[in-house]
């Protein structure tokens, strides 16, 4: 038998909804402030500060003993990097996860940020990256399965773009632990994995190389990179699956909003 699967009530939802709203924030502050010469950490003591502000804690830190309040994965970096005092370069593609904890209940996104004169190749991956997220989340449908969405995403970035979609890292359920069942594969099979109920509630996060879809963990213990050293991009929302359909619950307007306004970031556009 699998994991137990915990379908959440509508109030359960909107508290999961306030974390994620945190999370949304906290990576608007960051996306604020990240340019060529600012630090890991220095966003990362920006981030904890907003989220304890509002009266949340962040949802990573301490978690199976991870240090920083956000995970910043650079350049060939997938995912759970740690925040250090290295100075972010021009031409850098920065990955910031973050997560939030309030009212008994985690919030999670991801956002892939290209600082100054990122190469053309790259800000693709980090287009098609973002897109496949937004395609996985339209396949999650009461009634349908998981491996729907794992089937989108990997159709869309590995099929139809050749990028390597990472198999050992995936998605997730949410709600009172940050990582619950069912897991969600960012490939996978139409029809195949756990049934989609009404009050599901997941965080979808592809995490998609430029090149080979191996990754290894470096020395740190923590930080996951491509085996290959190609570049890497993750995309995440915190979603609500219900009758009508899926309902993000995280936000990157805040995001959207500051990148307008940091001309060290560039603007990653989106199929509307």
């Amino acid at each position: 038998m699998g994991a137990t699967v915990f379908y959440k009530t509508t109030e359960e939802i909107e508290m999961i909804r306030e974390s994620c709203l945190i999370v949304s924030k906290a990576l608007g502050l960051v996306a604020s402030m990240i340019k060529p010469g600012v630090t890991g950490l220095q966003i990362d003591k920006a981030a904890e500060t907003l989220i304890r502000d509002l009266k949340a804690k962040p949802g990573f830190k301490g978690y199976q003993g991870f240090p920083g309040t956000l995970c910043i994965s650079v350049n060939d970096g997938v995912v759970h990097g740690i925040p250090n005092d290295k100075e972010f370069q021009d031409g850098d593609v920065v990955s910031v996860d973050c997560g939030s904890y309030l009212n008994g209940f985690f919030g999670d996104s991801a956002y892939t940020f290209a600082l100054g004169d990122v190469a053309p190749e790259v800000i693709k991956l980090m287009e098609v990256t973002q897109e496949s997220l937004y395609k996985g989340i339209e396949c999650a449908k009461v009634g349908g399965r998981i491996g729907d969405i794992g089937y989108a995403i990997q159709q869309y970035a590995e099929k139809e773009h050749r990028y390597g979609v990472v198999r050992e890292l995936v998605g997730h359920g949410i709600g009172r632990d940050l990582h619950e069942a069912p897991e969600v594969p960012n490939y996978g099979r139409r029809g195949q994995g756990q049934k989609i109920m009404d009050g599901l509630v997941i965080a979808i996060e592809p995490m998609v190389n430029l090149g080979t879809k191996s990754v290894r963990q470096s020395k740190d213990g923590w930080t996951i990179i491509t085996a290959d050293k190609s570049p890497s991009a993750h995309y995440e929302h915190t979603i609500a699956i219900g009758k009508t359909g899926a309902e993000m619950l995280s936000t990157h307007k805040f995001i959207e909003e500051a990148i307008k306004n940091n001309p060290e970031v560039k603007e990653i556009s989106r199929k509307k």
